[in-house]
């Protein structure tokens, strides 16, 4: 299946380190951080609704990187993501139950190709379809649509296991009041029947009711889908059955497939890499069998990344000459390849020699 993906690449500043002005606990497994941006990071921490920030932090000696997306409007002057607890996790539960106000974190500045650009002068539908910690980046776009675009309207479908796990649950219910001619919302329980909400998961039943019955009269402008890899596919392709362009439809992927990938390659030698990463080039030999960001990690090269996981869009890199294979993409479009763009996390090479260039993406 071939989605449309919203890109805008830019090479993005350096961390800085912010402090947290506020926690506020969501639900009991979610609590959602705001940080205190100095007056002189204002412009570097400005976003587009659907952008996120990468947390970086140490962890017993380690350094891990997270990725959050941006649950606050753009005009706000608010620098806010929520943060939903993992089992075994490692930053999730850090979050959730030891970080306080007042603690420093390493933050990068916002990135991110799910965006959503807002226009003070058109008179737009969006719908957009989340499930769970998926709501974060629509969030921004839903306040932002109604800070901003004062024509506009917006409808959510929004899963969840049950009403007590639905972060912004209250939140969305008071924006709802604030806008009952903008803002329509149908909830969607996977394990608990609630009233005035649909049973079970978003499913084909679920885009179809809003498509052909509640909102059978209504042109929408753009789709935005967060949250499951599984959930996305299905969501799109339904939209598609229903004449929908798929250049209307943006996705963000917050979990990806755990099936295993076989790639189609002889992964067995050896590899010279040439790498450049803000106007530094560096030289070493790989192990083909190695990602390319695992091995520009292990030389010690400050790569952009977050995930690792193919999720993201932070390691996004250039071949320039050479080739190579990723294990899985759910991010790139079939142009983007074609032109040498791969997810440094998920790619092998498999030419003798190789280069790499995440400043021309």
């Amino acid at each position: 299946m071939h989605l449309l993906f919203l890109r805008k690449i830019t090479v993005m500043p350096d961390f800085h380190k912010l402090s947290i002005q506020h926690i506020k606990r969501e639900t009991s497994q979610a609590v959602s951080i705001t940080f205190d941006v100095p007056s002189e990071l204002k412009e570097t921490y400005a976003f587009i609704p659907g952008q996120y920030i990468t947390i970086k932090t140490e962890v017993k000696g380690e350094e891990i990187r997270r990725a959050y997306s941006i649950c606050s409007s753009s005009k706000s002057g608010e620098l806010k993501v929520a943060v939903k607890e993992i089992k075994d996790g490692t930053f999730s539960v850090i979050a959730n139950n030891q970080l306080q106000v007042g603690d420093v974190l390493e933050v990068h500045p916002p990135e991110g190709q799910f965006i959503l650009n807002t226009n003070a002068n058109v008179a737009n539908t969006y719908a957009a379809f989340a499930a769970g910690s998926g709501i974060t980046p629509i969030m921004s776009m839903i306040k932002s649509i109604l800070e901003e675009e004062s024509n506009s309207k917006f409808v959510l479908v929004y899963g969840n296991k049950t009403l007590d796990e639905t972060i912004f649950r209250s939140e969305l219910l008071e924006l709802q009041t604030a806008y009952p001619d903008r803002l329509f919302i149908e909830f969607v329980y996977s394990r608990s029947q609630e009233d005035q909400a649909h049973f079970g998961r978003i499913e084909k039943p679920t885009v179809n009711y809003v498509l052909k019955n509640k909102f059978k009269d209504t042109k929408f402008s753009a789709f935005y889908l967060c949250g499951p890899e599984a959930m996305i596919k299905t969501v799109s392709s339904i939209l598609e059955e229903n004449g929908i362009d798929k250049n209307q439809i943006y996705f963000e992927l917050f979990t990806s497939s755990t099936e295993e990938t076989e790639i189609d390659a002889n992964l067995e030698g050896k590899t010279s890499v040439t790498i450049i990463v803000d106007d530094e080039e560096f030289n070493f030999v790989m192990d083909q069998k190695k990602t390319l960001l695992d091995a520009a990690l292990g030389e010690d090269i400050d790569a952009p990344y977050s995930c690792q996981g193919g999720v993201c869009s932070s390691c996004i890199c250039k071949i320039s000459e050479g080739e190579a294979v990723m294990e899985k993409n759910s991010i790139l479009t079939d142009s983007e390849i074609a032109e040498g763009l791969v997810l440094a996390c998920q790619a092998h090479p498999t030419s003798g020699s190789i280069k790499v260039d995440f400043d021309d993406v």
